[in-house]
This record gives C-alpha cells, structure tokens and sequence, in this order.
C-alpha cells in the first residue's frame, strides 16, 4: 500500500461514516485543482495493545517520521505528529488518553473495550480505517462522555480520520481561513467558535478553523443513537525565518480543535 492508497481508503472511510457532509465542503472549496489535504488526525487509548505507537506503525512503514510531541494537560492527552519526507503528502497528528489519568469508572469502562480487541486484528493498516474493535452500551457511552468528549467519541467510532485539513495556502480565492468560514457558514455550516473562530496566528506560524462535527447514527448495544462523528479542518501555515513553511502544531490551537466534537 502507498501513502496514496491508504489516505484514500481513510478519505472514503471518513465522508462515509464519520462526516458526510466533508464532500460537500470539498466540493464548495475545490477550484481548478484537487485539493491538499494538510493533515488527517487519529485518536486512540494509551492502553497494549494500542496505543499512539500502534497507529504509527503503517505510516512510519510508509516512510513517515516523528516530528513534535505535545501535552494537553486538562484533557490529558499526549500527541505525536509525522511527516513524511515528500512533502506533498499529508501529515498525520495521533493523539492519545492517558487512561491512568482519569477517573476509576472511566478506567473501568476503557479497560472493559481494550480487552475485547485481538491483537491480530491491529496486523496491516487496514485497522486504521475500520471503526470499532469492540462493543460499547450507549449507557457506557454516556458515562465517558460526561468525563471526557474525546473518550467517549473514540469508544463510539472506534478507528477512522477524526478529520481531514483543507490546506488554505493553496486557494486562489479565499486566501484566509477567516474568508474559508464565512464562506462555509453562508452555505449553511456551523463554525467552531470555543477559543475564537480562528486560532492561532501568524505569530505562532498556523491559524487553523474548523466546522463542527456532523451528527452520525452509531449503533450501540442497546440500539442505534445519533451523536457526533468527525468535521473538517482548515488550516494555513506561515513561513519560518529560511522561508521554509511551518510543519508543525500549536497546542493551545489544537486543544480547541478537539472541542469540534464536542456535543451540544
């Protein structure tokens, strides 16, 4: 598998199951060329036998190298991004939940859906895009989601893009992800706002947005419930002193990307 094939079958994945609405945004923001896709964002429990590592593996395969490390203490999350040396292709930013961190019935919970998954099942990239490895009660469910959104989404969906990134340098008419927003909200879609609607800036070198995340029917033990699946990120990066773009994150940017799925 390429790089290539591998964003494609997570591309088809995500407009499938986890953000139909990101093909209509592609469409509303695609001009006489495809578009680049800046980054594609993963979730995942630091529990064996997953865990950020585990997710890295196909890509570092596909030539993929470790680039930064961040820390969102409040939501207790550690992330790793990767890039890989043809700069065309996507970076990819793999985040995970410090289980040990939380509270003893979330760690109950997590425990519980870990167990279930079969390590062979984690052979290849094909786990990458396949949703959940285990079963999960909405009653579950909704005890994760009243500790932490991010739990409670990768419990629900399992493995897939949590969002793809519309790269802004590359438009032609909209040169500012302000303009990508009011663009998008004109055309009927809801812009994150927790933190401001653009974060970051050029000081920092990245100022990112993001639509909130559609809603998805996910089937649980109990029966089918609609909760939030992924959204669409758009993202524009500023040149270092070499003139060089900036390739990395902003974590205090990031941190507010993630309330994408927040429910409401």
């Amino acid at each position: 598998m390429t790089p290539t094939d591998l964003f494609q079958s997570l591309w088809n994945d995500y407009i499938d199951r986890l953000c139909p609405s990101a093909d209509k945004v592609h469409q509303l923001l695609e001009e006489d060329e495809a578009l680049i896709n800046d980054h594609i964002a993963l979730r995942t429990f630091n529990l064996a036998p997953l865990g950020l590592e585990t997710l890295a593996r196909p890509f570092i395969e596909l030539g993929y190298q470790a680039c930064g490390e961040y820390l969102f203490e409040s939501k207790k999350l550690v992330a790793k991004h990767y890039e890989h040396p043809d700069p065309l292709q996507p970076k990819v930013f793999i985040s995970e939940l410090k289980v040990a961190e939380c509270s003893a019935q979330l760690q109950a919970i997590v425990q519980g859906l870990v167990a279930q998954v079969d390590e062979r099942q984690l052979t290849g990239s094909d786990f990458l895009f396949g949703g959940r490895l285990w079963e999960l009660s909405y009653a579950d469910y909704q005890v994760l989601a009243a500790e932490s959104e991010y739990a409670s989404w990768l419990a629900a969906h399992g493995y897939g893009a949590n969002h793809f990134t519309v790269n802004v340098n590359q438009l032609k008419h909209l040169h500012e992800v302000q303009q990508v927003n009011d663009h998008l909200r004109q055309a009927g879609f809801t812009i994150n706002e927790s933190g401001g609607e653009v974060k970051g800036s050029p000081q920092v070198l990245l100022e990112q947005s993001s639509t909130m995340a559609d809603k998805v029917e996910v089937r649980f033990s109990e029966g089918s419930y609609t909760i939030p699946g992924g959204f669409y990120e758009f993202a524009k990066r500023y040149p270092l002193p070499d003139g060089k773009l900036y390739t990395g994150f902003v974590a205090a940017s990031a941190d507010k990307i993630f309330e994408s799925t927040d429910s409401r």
